[in-house]
């Protein structure tokens, strides 16, 4: 199973400006996809599909005992009762988590209203929760009760039936949909809660990319017994795909490893930059093999990096790839 070159760092040549024209060498590093199937885990993650039942830690330790690798994370818990996108990181690519728990949530919900109401109310309602919104984390919850902003981006109602209201709602990270259901209660006087949850989307990761557990061990005991490596490279994807919506510069072969010793990224080493890149915004940082190198925050927009000449263009917050994948050609000081 493999994909086009373009694929990780974008489909059309006209999303980058080209600083340096360059080639990659065929002597270091490896395509995401044509990474060996251990290494290829070790720097991949899964959209589990997430059960009602287990907590998000449960279903990050099955996942972790099931590759039986050391270390994997999970960014956006989810609690027992709710089920959903849940995108499971492992080994290397844990590294990401800490970029992607902030991204924007998308959930249905059915909410049990407490006594009749039109269907025309209960929309009007819903509407006037779209914006920022004063919340207070409820009692089960594992962070501290103080009243706090969030911001719904939208409601959308999708059935309501009796007493029972059946919604989808994109939100900012950290919304409780629980209180979301309560607060709509008490401003139509009737009351309500939530009866069910089910998140859709976490960024860009969505249904469309979740396994299930047992689709996961079906896949690694197909290729630990059967040597049949298509499965395991289905549902594990390379942690490329987890930051493909981020700005990227794309580095040439003799910068890499430079950065992997922890040295921010000068403009000598930057081949292309994609038009979005803008300063104080976080990028991803590429080699031409699209493998992920580092995290930062770019200097510099994506027009002024073109022009210049020296000087550090990231400020590199967190190197994903290890040392000594690419030589080095720097001199240590």
């Amino acid at each position: 199973m493999g994909k086009s070159s373009q694929e990780i760092i974008g489909q059309f040549e006209d999303r980058f400006y080209v600083k340096e024209e360059a080639k990659p060498s065929e002597e270091y590093g490896c395509y995401p996809y044509k990474r060996p199937v251990g290494e290829y885990i070790r720097k991949g993650f899964v959209c589990i599909d997430k059960p009602m039942g287990p907590s998000s830690h449960e279903v990050v330790v099955w996942v972790r005992r099931i590759l039986g690798v050391e270390k994997t994370g999970h960014a956006g818990t989810l609690d027992p009762r709710v089920t959903g996108v849940l995108p499971v990181f492992i080994e290397d690519a844990t590294k990401l988590v800490r970029f992607l728990q902030g991204s924007e949530k998308e959930y249905v919900t059915l909410m049990r209203l407490h006594a009749d109401a039109s269907e025309k109310e209960v929309r009007n309602t819903l509407s006037k929760f779209v914006g920022k919104i004063y919340q207070r984390p409820p009692l089960k919850s594992a962070v501290k009760k103080r009243l706090r902003i969030r911001e719904i981006y939208g409601i959308d109602v999708l059935e309501v039936e009796g007493r029972d209201v059946l919604f989808k709602v994109r939100c900012e990270a950290g919304t409780y949909i629980r209180k979301l259901c309560t607060d709509v209660g008490e401003v139509m006087g009737k009351g309500a809660h939530m009866q069910e949850l089910r998140r859709t989307k976490t960024g860009h990761f969505d249904e469309s990319m979740c396994y299930t557990l047992h689709d996961l061990l079906d896949a690694y005991i197909l290729w630990k017994e059967e040597g049949e490596e298509r499965y395991i490279k289905e549902v594990v994807k390379p942690m490329e795909l987890a930051v493909v919506h981020m700005p990227k510069i794309v580095v040439k072969d003799t910068a890499v490893d430079a950065i992997c010793h922890g040295a921010n990224l000068m403009a000598k080493g930057v081949a292309y930059v994609e038009k979005n890149v803008k300063a104080g915004r976080e990028v991803a940082i590429f080699t031409l093999k699209h493998e992920l190198v580092a995290m930062g925050k770019a200097l510099k927009d994506a027009e002024d990096i073109v022009k210049m000449r020296s000087g550090e263009v990231v400020d590199v917050e967190r190197v994903v790839m290890e040392r000594g994948v690419y030589p080095s050609v720097w001199k240590k000081s």
